[in-house]
């Protein structure tokens, strides 16, 4: 149902101050919805089976976006001009397009410790990171991810815009403990490949080619600054590490962690 708004309407309250991570990680957990930006990601969302709250279109983005409206009619969809729309969300919304979605329930860890090769993210904070790591472990061939308490949120705008939707292709929750992420992986049989600088890691290489790559193959992710905690490293298998040069000692854990899925893909 097309609805004319202004910039004040409090109709628009879901999408409002979208840059402002704070407010929007306490304002979308109160009313679990997230934002989807673009299209393609739109379509994804409700492909993947969330249900949408409502849409903020400009008007070209009707026609594009007729189908998807047809199946919702009774959600609201509220057509302003790019002008009110970055008054409202606090930035210049270039692909004109954005949707308030219901937040699904969470599958068990357990049904993911069902699959053959998973990333498990430990405090990874910056939602571009997680994002693109959600991304290649999807476009790599992986089936699921696990993440830390304190990572970051995959269904916060940026980091679902930045795996061009692969949040909803990939399977993923959050473990309930950090302290036992590793002793649940290994009850679960899988081989643990921690990336890490430790002095006793192997090259990830090497590590493929052997063992560490055969069967069920968990690998740890750990935050952008301090890398993996001592705690997770020290747990795991085996420790990798890609091999550098140039004097750079190590890359930014979403380039690092497609590297790693693509070596040890199944």
């Amino acid at each position: 149902m097309q609805v004319e708004v202004e910039a004040g309407d409090p109709r628009l309250g879901d999408y409002v101050r979208l840059r402002e991570s704070s407010l929007r990680r306490s304002l979308e957990s109160e009313r679990g919805l997230f934002i989807a930006e673009g299209e393609k990601v739109i379509r994804r969302a409700v492909e993947a089976g969330h249900r949408p709250r409502s849409f903020l279109l400009a008007p070209r983005w009707l026609p594009g976006l007729a189908d998807v409206l047809a199946r919702w009619p009774d959600v609201d969809v509220y057509v302003v001009d790019e002008a009110v729309a970055e008054e409202v969300t606090g930035f210049h919304v270039h692909r004109g397009a954005l949707a308030s979605l219901h937040r699904a329930p969470l599958p068990p860890v357990a049904d993911l410790l069902e699959h053959e090769r998973l990333v498990v993210l430990e405090d990874v904070v910056d939602h571009a990171n997680v994002g693109a790591i959600l991304r290649s472990a999807a476009g790599l061939g992986w089936q699921g991810a696990l993440l830390s308490p304190r990572c970051a949120d995959p269904l916060y705008r940026r980091a679902v815009k930045v795996s061009m939707g692969a949040v909803f292709a990939l399977p993923w929750t959050r473990l309930a403990s950090w302290r036992e992420a590793p002793a649940l992986l290994a009850a679960a049989g899988y081989t643990t490949v921690a990336l890490t600088l430790a002095d006793d890691s192997q090259d990830l290489d090497r590590v493929a080619a052997g063992p560490g790559g055969a069967g069920k193959v968990a690998v740890l992710l750990g935050t952008e600054g301090a890398g993996l905690s001592e705690h997770w490293a020290s747990s795991a298998t085996v420790r990798a590490r890609i091999p550098m040069r140039a004097g750079v000692d190590s890359l930014n854990v979403a380039a690092a962690a497609a590297i790693a899925c693509y070596a040890l893909a199944p």
